[in-house]
């Protein structure tokens, strides 16, 4: 006779199915059931993001390089941007340029001079602004170098447009650094804005007077030679020298996107510029200075234009720099109509000009306007 084995194991009872088993699981846990719940669609969703961030974002933004490069490039950014540690980060950076040294990449490629440009900014988010100029004066100097050199060879046309792009756009961001109230070297500022706006233009009108040769390709657009000019603008208005901002701002205006929000911005900096305008003797003997009141007159003028052209632009071309020019360009009427005297208008445009700042959160409008309002109660 056979002899059975007893199962250690209790018999299953009747299988049950999903939904029964979680509605149970919901009666007997009410509370912590839903938050599991919650925390499980929540994990599954930052899983699927976390993929599509790195696909999206890292292996992505790192296909132009050999994967030796690459890899230091990842770790330095992780040092960079996710755990803050600047020793590792400029370790990694420094070993990803080795590299490439190394395996023979093009130091004047895109890719290279992005990882140089990369360095300094990382110089500049740890408020380290002598070393991020001291990285940039570097690349500047090889590429004027190169220009020099190679720059005039046939063959080169294309990648000379490109190196003296690189060249401009280097010298607009020192002159940024150079003008940091951290660093505060005005004249260093002014030098490399300068030259970075009478490069630009010389190019464009060499274009303009030759034709485009060959293989070079296009030049900058209308409005990247127009921020270069307003650069340099802002700095003038800086140094108090408003004559020779006033004509930066207004070829800038010229070339950015007519009825666009960025030209708001750039009539509110006529305006202001011409109202403070003390500009040297006249240079010609039979013309003589144009006066304060002349001035203030066009500036008002621009300042209402402003408003004019703030007011027509709608969504979706309308973006927060209409909003706060029109915050602006009321706060400027009153500021203008102080200097004519007209006191009771300019509070009224001061307390108009807060008003709006604050609608649109707008700190800076509201700063300026109780500063005004604060300087007018004084004097009175």
């Amino acid at each position: 006779m056979a002899i059975r084995i007893q199962s250690p194991w209790p018999r299953a009872r009747r299988n049950i199915s999903t939904r029964e088993a979680a509605i149970k699981l919901f009666k007997e846990y009410p509370f912590s059931m839903p938050f599991a719940s919650i925390l499980i669609l929540f994990g599954m969703g930052m899983l699927v993001y976390v993929n599509y961030f790195y696909q999206t974002y890292i292996i992505a933004d790192f296909a132009a390089y050999p994967e030796p490069v690459a890899a230091k490039l990842r770790r330095a950014l992780y040092y960079t941007n996710i755990d803050l540690q600047p020793k590792n980060a400029l370790k990694y950076y420094r070993q990803a340029l080795n590299l490439a040294e190394e395996m023979g990449l093009d130091p004047f490629s895109d890719e290279l001079l992005g990882v140089k440009f990369q360095v300094s900014h990382f110089f500049e988010k740890i408020h380290q602004y002598q070393k991020a100029i001291d990285v940039l004066e570097i690349v500047r100097g090889d590429c004027l170098k190169w220009m020099e050199v190679l720059g005039g060879k046939k063959g080169n046309e294309g990648k000379r447009t490109r190196v003296l792009r690189k060249t401009i756009s280097v010298s607009l961001k020192l002159g940024e650094y150079y003008a940091n109230e951290q660093v505060g070297d005005q004249e260093a500022a002014e030098e490399r804005l300068v030259w970075a706006v009478t490069a630009l233009l010389k190019e464009q009108r060499r274009r303009e007077d030759e034709g485009v040769k060959e293989g070079e390709g296009p030049w900058m657009s209308n409005e990247e030679i127009g921020g270069s000019l307003e650069a340099l603008g802002h700095l003038y208005e800086s140094k108090d020298l408003h004559f020779l901002a006033t004509p930066l701002f207004l070829q800038a205006l010229g070339l950015a996107p007519p009825g666009g929000c960025h030209s708001v911005v750039l009539m509110n900096n006529l305006a202001i510029s011409l109202a403070q305008q003390n500009p040297p003797p006249s240079l010609s003997p039979n013309q003589p200075p144009v006066s304060a009141a002349s001035h203030l007159s066009d500036a008002r003028q621009w300042a209402r234009k402003s408003l004019a052209l703030e007011s027509s632009i709608k969504p979706p071309e309308r973006t927060r720099e209409c909003d706060e020019g029109c915050a602006v360009a009321t706060i400027n009427l009153g500021e203008i109509a102080m200097m004519e005297g007209h006191v009771d208008e300019a509070k009224r445009r001061y307390e108009d000009g807060k008003n709006i700042s604050k609608g649109i959160g707008f700190r800076e409008g509201v700063a300026r306007a109780d500063e005004l309002l604060k300087e007018l109660k004084e004097k009175r």
